[in-house]
């Protein structure tokens, strides 16, 4: 008789400092699939979802659809959010009958207006409804703010190992094939997780260059070839989050009688975050003005200079409408740019009215937060107008259908600005091929985007440059007002060991 497994999906990275809720109709922008409809629109398709369809698939499993649910990172979800996709998935569970397994997508870092651990609470809903036998393994990503609840109600937490972050698929592929062992009895998984006293470590998660968290993740990978350890799972943590749970932390699923074992290489993989907590991709950021620096020492070199704009990454609640680099290299006088991206819908309907070839004075972006960057004021000519659809190329979530909503490329002076209606982080080439913009014909490409672009546009650029803007994704830790935070906690207070030791 075929297994019967609970596949869901409810993802979102909550930037407790945005003051942009997200709703119900966010979710909307991105995806938010009812049941079997999760099927069409991720079968082939290189992330969590797709890894689990094909695993159904493979082990003969009798799948019950919960639902996917996935929102662009922004402020706290709002109750009605939060309580009316919660439900959806446990409801489905509840309807379900006898489940053998649950295999789920989740972020770690999700907030909302009545629940600090969002991730723990849905899974001890879901433990309630299912009872303490029936293994339940997630996703996580590598940002994820995991806590001791996820891991009680939890046999696995698998976390992305890359970042960017390029491997759902395999740590869906993974979850899956361990729940499997667990319902024939091979396997009996539990998970803990021990949380130093660290805001941040692990360099962010970055994987793209020699560095701790991968001297981090080829000890875990070693680990997990020992009898009786099953996942060792690094979060970085995303510390853009005030709440009591935010920073890195080690989770460990084994067997029954390695527990003294888990939490030993758990402890040792801290002691080695600790050792080396001053190593950070924080020293990557730097000023403005050393990007225009860079893009006028490169002209008439060959490939694109890429600026990341990466303090206001929509892919950490960034606000995606900062003006100063524009407004920059505006004054720089800096040609052959493409910037992707800026959103403002009602510029977007103003190219619109006007048709392309249009010349309009624009007032675009910095609407969310003036003061972040005043509205850059500009004549523009629309070079193009579309529905901003496009499926992702890859690396990073390969077949997926991206939507920027109505879009606009707008000409201000040598600038080609995508302009957009929905706020998109910049990780695939098709935010500006899918525009008319061959980005490796560009002399400067701009990405709002901290880490994840590097997956596409790293092969094609001549060099980066990732750039502090002023937006709220910035590392500068004393622009941010914790209040909630557990204390004393490394780098804002002296603390001397990041562990009580027995």
């Amino acid at each position: 008789m075929a297994y019967r497994v609970l596949i869901a999906q409810f993802m979102h990275e909550t930037n407790t400092f945005s003051m942009l809720p997200t709703t119900l109709d966010d979710y909307r922008k991105r995806w938010l699939i009812e049941g079997e409809a999760m099927v069409p629109h991720f079968t082939g398709t290189r992330n969590e979802v797709g890894g689990y369809i094909d695993a159904a698939k493979q082990y003969g499993w009798q799948p019950v659809w919960g639902g996917a649910a996935n929102a662009t990172p922004s402020g706290k979800l709002t109750r009605d959010c939060w309580e009316t996709i919660r439900d959806r998935i446990v409801g489905v569970a509840r309807g379900a009958g006898k489940l053998d397994g649950v295999c789920l997508s989740l972020h770690g870092a999700m907030v909302s207006e009545t629940e600090d651990d969002a991730e723990g609470a849905l899974l001890e809903l879901l433990r309630g409804v299912v009872g303490p036998d029936v293994p339940i393994a997630t996703t996580l990503d590598l940002h994820a703010n995991a806590t001791e609840r996820m891991a009680r109600n939890a046999n696995a937490l698998v976390s992305y190992r890359t970042y960017p972050h390029i491997d759902g698929y395999e740590r869906a592929t993974q979850a899956a094939a361990l729940v499997q062992q667990a319902m024939e009895g091979k396997k009996q998984p539990r998970c803990l997780l021990v949380q130093p006293a660290m805001l941040e470590g692990a360099e962010h998660g970055r994987t793209t260059k020699p560095g701790l968290m991968l001297d981090l993740l080829a000890k875990a990978d070693r680990f997990e070839q020992e009898p009786g350890i099953d996942v060792v799972g690094i979060q970085a943590g995303f510390t853009w989050a005030d709440i009591p749970y935010t920073g890195p932390s080690i989770a460990v699923s084994h067997e029954p009688g390695s527990e003294t074992r888990a939490r030993a290489i758990a402890l040792e993989l801290i002691d080695d975050m600790w050792r080396r907590r001053e190593e950070g991709a924080v020293k990557d950021f730097q000023s403005i003005a050393d990007g225009i620096a860079a893009a006028r020492a490169g002209v008439g070199k060959k490939g694109p200079l890429v600026i990341a704009d990466g303090t206001d990454n929509p892919g950490g609640g960034g606000y995606n409408d900062t003006t100063p680099v524009l407004q920059a290299l505006l004054d720089a006088g800096i040609e052959n740019v493409a910037f992707g991206t800026i959103y403002d819908p009602a510029t977007v309907q103003q190219a619109m009215q006007a048709g392309v070839g249009a010349n309009i004075d624009v007032s675009l972006g910095g609407h969310t937060d003036p003061t972040m960057g005043a509205p850059v004021k500009a004549k523009a000519v629309v070079k193009m107008l579309s529905d901003g659809v496009f499926r992702n190329d890859g690396p990073m979530n390969a077949g997926v259908e991206t939507t920027m909503g109505p879009t606009a490329v707008l000409r201000l002076g040598s600038i080609d600005v995508v302009t957009i209606s929905r706020r998109v982080q910049t990780i695939d080439l098709q935010v500006f091929l899918s525009q008319g913009i061959d980005p490796t014909t560009k002399s400067v490409l701009v990405v709002k985007s901290v880490q994840h672009f590097r997956a596409a546009y790293g092969p094609i650029a001549r060099e980066v440059v990732v750039v502090d803007s002023g937006g709220i994704c910035s590392p500068d830790l004393g622009r941010l007002k914790f209040t909630r935070l557990r204390r004393p906690i490394w780098p804002l207070d002296g603390v001397n060991d990041p562990l009580p030791r027995t």
